[in-house]
Order: structure tokens, then C-alpha cells, then sequence
């Protein structure tokens, strides 16, 4: 009898998992600019009602050009470049979850913080930092995030 249970629960399991309206769908985010750069990768993808921001380096949505001065500026224009996508989709910098930090040059990690944590000033998303090698533009850093929507 049991496995006779166990066996129907398994069946209606999988019938109701082959149900696609069962799944949310996720959006593919990019505003007219973005697309025209033809980079190979969404802007941001909204799935459900968490929102993944590509990572921003410090460029200047005008020009395609990093910001000048290094890690502090090029660190204040990714997380206002972040802060536009989030808000031009429903959510904001106080509505993120967690963020991935991705640094040139790891002693440059308390410049970069300085800078980060004065976008959130009523809570600190999650957070991880790593160094690396050959971030897009030249950039100092690079930073993703995950935010709710709504």
C-alpha cells in the first residue's frame, strides 16, 4: 500500500512539474541603447519577482566610456548605473538582496566599499568580493546584484 502511495505521489508529481503553467517566465531585459551595443548578454533578467542585474562597470551610458579617477568613481558610476536599471524595472537600491564584487586589484577593496555602502544606507545587501584579472573596459570593478520587484 505504501508503495502504491508513494508510486501515485511520484506520477502526480511529475505531471504537475511537466505543466509549464506551473513555471514562472522569466523576462529578458534591455532598453533600446542596450540592444543596439549587441553585447552578448541581457542588461538584466526578471524572474518571478527577483530581478538579476548584469554586472556595470563605471562607463558612462552617453559615451560607452569608463568614468576617470579609478576605483572610487568607476565604483559610484556602476552602482548608479545598477541603481537606473533597478528603478526603470520596478524595484530600487534599498529592494537588493545581494551583490557580487568583482575587483582588478583586491587592496583596493576598502576604496571600493566606501564608495558601495553609501547606496545603501537603510540596510547592507549580502555581499561577495573577489579579485581578478581583465575586467570589461579596463575597468576597476565590476558589480552584479539581485534585487525583489515590488
Amino acid at each position: 500500500m505504501k508503495a502504491l502511495i508513494f508510486t501515485l505521489t511520484i506520477i502526480v508529481l511529475t505531471t504537475s512539474c511537466r505543466n509549464s503553467d506551473n513555471y514562472e517566465k522569466a523576462d529578458y531585459i534591455e532598453t533600446e541603447e542596450f540592444s543596439k551595443l549587441n553585447f552578448p548578454f541581457s542588461q538584466a533578467v526578471q524572474y518571478g519577482n527577483i530581478i538579476y542585474v548584469s554586472g556595470q562597470v563605471g562607463d558612462l551610458e552617453e559615451t560607452g566610456e569608463l568614468v576617470k579617477g579609478g576605483i572610487i568613481p568607476e565604483t559610484n558610476q556602476a552602482m548608479k548605473n545598477i541603481q537606473k536599471v533597478l528603478e526603470q524595472n520596478g524595484s530600487s537600491m534599498d529592494k537588493v538582496i545581494k551583490c557580487t564584487c568583482m575587483l582588478d586589484d583586491i587592496s583596493e577593496w576598502g576604496l571600493m566599499s566606501a564608495e558601495y555602502i553609501k547606496f545603501f544606507p537603510n540596510h547592507k545587501p549580502a555581499r561577495s568580493a573577489f579579485a581578478t584579472r581583465g575586467l570589461a573596459l579596463g575597468a576597476r570593478v565590476e558589480i552584479e546584484c539581485m534585487a525583489y520587484v515590488k
